[in-house]
């Protein structure tokens, strides 16, 4: 391939779980902003129908089919891409996988593939993205993080601690790149709850449909902050008002927390009116395959979208107040109990 000079060359970065929800409106966001835009996912429709949002943004497009999980799939991948669009910029590890039910109820084997999409899959592309960046020293790294990595909540323990452990490792990557004074960025974009499809394709042994907790926020919200990522690598980019909230909560009160959750968040991750059958979801297999449909960025939820100040969000500030202060309360029980 024909090189271009560095100053007026397209750069090009690469996103993880790119067939939908984040994944996909980052690969739209970066295309709008002149990158070309290398898309790994297992989903073959899902992939293609993203391939084809970049093409229509202006950016030329490499999608390859692989699993996160894989190590010589994720390898097989990044030099695919690099070979066929150039030079990587920006690797975006972005894809998860999940499954809502309590721990009791989880089989080994779930865990299991939660931990490997979820944070194995983010190693292998930091492991694939140094392959490419060491030698000329540079590119920035994301790690497509979650405020579930600083606060873990019911009926998602697995996915909680996947976030935990990317976020332990990039941290610890981040000071080893310093110590070898390398010029390799990298940074973690903390999201908020996100209207994406997985709230229809995971995995779930629930009675009811599975939901994000308010307050949601627009999958092009979480892209524009991942954009901002890939051109200014900052350390942590905490995205959402009530996620930093949380997140200062937690350090301030983290046991208070620890009830609140117990409280709210197992029914405020389900759909109450919605019962559903357990599903077995995407977590073995993509439910955008050949035979599949395209899923697109956005989930269900486009109405509840304007984050703490959307009306839905605003109607439940009061039973919100009262399951911290109830919460409060149980804490300082348990203290008193010790």
């Amino acid at each position: 391939m024909q090189q271009t000079d560095s100053a007026t060359r397209r750069r090009v970065a690469v996103v993880t779980g790119a067939s939908a929800g984040v994944g996909r409106a980052t690969a739209v966001r970066l295309a709008q902003g002149g990158y070309d835009v290398g898309l790994i996912s297992r989903g073959e429709h899902g992939l293609r129908s993203a391939a084809d949002d970049v093409l229509a943004h202006g950016g030329r497009a490499v999608a390859v089919q692989a699993d996160v999980a894989e190590w010589p799939e994720v390898q097989r991948a990044a030099h695919e891409i690099e070979s066929r669009l150039g030079q990587v910029d920006v690797w975006i590890n972005n894809a998860m996988t999940t499954v809502f039910a309590p721990v009791s109820e989880l089989r080994a084997d779930e865990v299991r593939r939660v931990t490997e999409v979820t944070y194995l899959g983010q190693v292998y592309g930091a492991l694939a993205a140094l392959e490419m960046m060491r030698p000329r020293n540079e590119g920035t790294i994301i790690s497509v993080s979650s405020a579930l990595a600083h606060r873990s909540i019911p009926l998602q323990v697995a996915y909680c601690g996947g976030k935990a452990a990317a976020r332990a490792f990039f941290d610890g990557l981040r000071t080893e790149l310093i110590h070898e004074h390398s010029s390799i960025r990298i940074s973690q974009v903390v999201l908020p709850a996100v209207n994406t499809p997985q709230f229809q394709w995971s995995s779930s042994k629930m009675p009811y449909a599975p939901r994000p907790v308010a307050p949601v926020y627009s999958p092009e919200l979480a892209a524009r902050a991942i954009f901002h990522a890939a051109n200014h690598a900052p350390r942590q980019r905490i995205v959402g008002t009530w996620n930093r909230v949380v997140l200062a909560m937690n350090k301030i009160a983290p046991g208070v927390l620890d009830h609140a959750a117990a409280i709210g968040s197992w029914d405020g991750q389900l759909r109450l009116d919605q019962p559903l059958a357990p599903r077995s979801g995407n977590a073995d297999k993509p439910l955008d395959g050949s035979d599949g449909s395209d899923f697109g960025a956005t989930g269900p939820f486009r109405e509840e979208e304007g984050g703490v100040l959307d009306k839905t969000f605003l109607r439940t500030v009061p039973q919100l107040a009262r399951t911290l202060g109830r919460a409060a309360a149980d804490r300082f029980d348990e203290v008193l109990r010790r």
